[in-house]
């Protein structure tokens, strides 16, 4: 007889899920029932659409870039209930269990302990929902490899999923991966297995399991989902692949962000691969380095990088449709080049309208400058100069005056010198 209810186990109770799974030997089809699409269970998302419960999220990022502080961070948000990286906390305060495999138990309880500090979470905040474990006491090992292939530790998994459960862990953090195990990276077969167990835990116990991975060597490209050291087997197998991706020179020179110091804080963490949910817009995170208090005088204190979210600033922040419209009406003053070695580059009459410096600024105005011409407001009329095709840049389509409103405030808007691009509209 077949089985009238389909093995829906992100709808099932964990213990329940478990046994569904133990029991669900037979091959055998199912037959759909077309159920009602509104009685269907929502997914369990516990952390924005990073972390659903039953399924496995891989972050993915080179060395140097904090994700083991991010994972801290994301392992306090859930304990806490707070959205301390933008994301909602869809279900409350969570139990979490960071397993780190590269670090010991005093460099743990310190990077911790910062972002406790950093964030202002403490016990309170906390109860007994938050766990750290160190694998160099407490080794992770859930496949190894030999001459006739590999083996899964069933043994290492039943363990897991039994403090799992006895903890009320929603959300593992394994860290990294390639430290989880002992076969070949490279090998799919072996991790494509590893991955799909991890997943049948998370499905079993009802958590949502984070493995962190590094990438394969970028040449400085950026990364993405595919980008995965060894196998590709795990970014095919998790639901949700998050990589990160330091700041690049070309977005920090739009931002004018000139301190390399402060550039190499500064990392971004994309949705490279949703299947679950809609891709989120990028979130900025910022790394911040947080005294431990811990010096005695002779000594002093540790300081140890924590992450916080950071808000990317708007390149149009204090711009408004009367700036466009003041660069326009002062184009045909002079003869206004496009390219930015240019005597009279157009980003010299950007600047004195909108009271920025075409040095210091230069990035900023070189993206102002794409975004009026991707919107169709400015020009580009090419020009026979001495034998030469030299372009120019010209009115495109005119800013009507009557949608232009009062105009903007000195003070707030930094146009101290637009009065030279041409009069008040």
């Amino acid at each position: 007889m077949l089985n009238p209810e389909p093995l829906d186990l992100a709808a099932l109770q964990p213990d329940e899920a478990a046994a569904r799974i133990a029991g669900h030997s037979a091959l055998r089809a199912t037959p759909f029932r077309f159920p009602d699409p509104a009685s269907l269970p929502r997914r369990q998302w516990l952390m924005g659409h990073w972390l659903l419960r039953g399924e496995v999220t891989a972050i993915i990022a080179p060395g140097g870039t904090g994700k083991s502080t991010i994972g801290n961070t994301i392992a306090l948000s859930l304990a806490s209930g707070q959205p301390l990286l933008g994301k909602p906390i869809h279900r409350g305060p969570q139990a979490v269990w960071i397993f780190n495999l590269e670090d010991g138990p005093d460099e743990l309880n310190r990077q911790l302990s910062a972002a406790c500090a950093y964030h202002g979470i403490g016990p309170a905040d906390c109860g007994d929902r938050l766990h750290l474990d160190s694998g160099l006491v407490q080794p992770l090992c859930t496949a190894s490899e030999d001459r006739d292939g590999f083996t899964l530790a069933e043994e290492v998994f039943a363990q897991l999923a039994a403090t799992i459960r006895e903890r009320g862990i929603a959300t593992v953090i394994v860290d990294p991966f390639v430290s989880s195990h002992a076969v070949r990276e490279s090998s799919n077969e072996a991790i494509d297995a590893i991955t799909k167990r991890w997943k049948r835990l998370a499905q079993e116990t009802g958590s949502a399991i984070v493995l962190v991975h590094h990438t394969r060597k970028l040449g400085g490209r950026e990364v993405t989902a595919e980008d995965g050291r060894g196998a590709v087997a795990l970014r095919d197998a998790a639901r949700v692949v998050l990589p990160i991706n330091p700041m690049g020179d070309k977005e920090a020179e739009e931002l004018g962000i000139v301190n390399p110091q402060e550039r190499r804080s500064l990392v971004r963490i994309d949705t490279g691969k949703a299947n679950r949910a809609p891709p989120d817009a990028a979130t900025w995170i910022k790394l911040e380095s947080q005294s431990l208090d811990n010096g005695d005088g002779l000594e002093p204190s540790d300081f140890v990088g924590v992450a916080t979210l950071w808000e990317k600033p708007d390149v149009f922040h204090g711009l408004t449709t009367w700036h466009l419209y003041m660069v326009q009406q002062g184009l045909p003053t002079g003869d206004w080049r496009e390219s930015v070695q240019a005597k009279d580059w157009v980003g010299h009459l950007v600047a004195r309208v909108a009271g920025l410096s075409a040095d210091t600024d230069r990035g900023r105005i070189k993206a102002i400058l794409r975004t009026w011409r991707k919107n169709g407001a400015l020009a580009v009329e090419h020009r026979t100069l001495n034998g030469r095709d030299v372009p120019f840049v010209i009115v495109g389509k005119p800013v009507d005056p009557s949608e232009i409103g009062s105009r903007p405030h000195l003070a707030t808007c930094g146009a101290e010198s637009a009065e030279g691009a041409g009069a008040d509209p």
